[in-house]
């Protein structure tokens, strides 16, 4: 039986196709778009002149990303500090270390920056990541027994003061050791910080603390023999870490207090 359509039934059944999204009219018989699109190419080719190549298209190159170097980065970002609080805040907005994703918190520093002593750890650990202050766990804690036995206090001001931060801010995973491209990457930080903080003398614990500071490990070696490290008198001490695990180092440790006792008098004395 035929059907039979008024005009208005069409354009209302075209309206609602366009309506749906319809843009192509299927034909009785398929259409070979790409085969068509080949019979183009060749013919244009033939209504070329003999021996004229049809130019290709080539592909625009993906635009070039300027990678950032986070050791210049690091840099501009320390030289524009001008201040303790305003070099916390830096190293809040770096990002290009990827310790920062991975910890809790930046831990800064411990203590008042009037101190004449500063002491420089290598890392944050468990307790430090948590409560966003360096050497707090049991490292810390017999630090502070290790300090006061010559009359050193984290927290007191002044001459009798100490203070405390880290090469890295943020806490490795595992705590693991820092590898040489997250210390390079956070130097410029550190010495800044030496540079704002002003300290007569800098105390560095550990072997990453002496890598960073004077491109030398072998704690053993380096340890109770004053250098100088950011234009500054410093010693390099066994850290408190060191000593938990090996109790007999203690012995080195008081040695080596004395000698930063002793020196301590003879600035006080000039």
């Amino acid at each position: 039986m035929e059907e039979h359509w008024d005009s208005h039934a069409a354009l209302a059944a075209l309206a609602w196709q366009l309506e749906a999204g319809v843009t192509d009219a299927v034909c009785d018989d398929p259409v070979d778009r790409f085969a068509a699109a080949e019979e183009a190419a060749k013919a244009a080719e033939a209504a070329a002149p003999t021996g004229v190549q049809m130019p290709q298209k080539k592909a625009a190159p993906p635009p070039k990303i300027a990678e950032k170097d986070p050791v210049v980065e690091a840099q501009e970002a320390a030289n524009a500090c001008h201040d303790l609080v305003s070099l916390r805040s830096a190293m809040e907005r770096f990002d290009l270390c990827h310790l920062k994703r991975g910890a809790k918190q930046l831990v800064f520093c411990d203590g008042h920056p009037s101190a004449r002593v500063m002491i420089l750890g290598e890392a944050p650990g468990r307790d430090e990541d948590r409560e966003g202050r360096p050497f707090v766990g049991r490292a810390g804690q017999l630090l502070d027994r290790m300090l006061a036995a010559i009359g050193l206090d984290r927290q007191v001001e002044g001459a009798d003061g100490c203070y405390i931060t880290n090469v890295l801010p943020w806490r490795p995973p595992q705590n693991r050791d820092p590898n040489t491209q997250e210390i390079a990457m956070m130097m410029p930080f550190v010495q800044r910080h030496v540079q704002l903080a002003a300290p007569d003398v800098i105390v560095l614990m550990g072997n990453i603390s002496c890598q960073a500071a004077l491109g030398k490990r072998g704690i053993t070696r380096l340890r109770g023999q004053f250098t100088q490290a950011f234009d500054r008198p410093a010693l390099p001490m066994f850290h408190p870490a060191f000593l938990l695990r090996n109790p007999a180092a203690k012995r080195e440790a008081w040695t080596d207090l004395l000698t930063l006792r002793a020196h301590l008098n003879e600035r006080a004395k000039s």
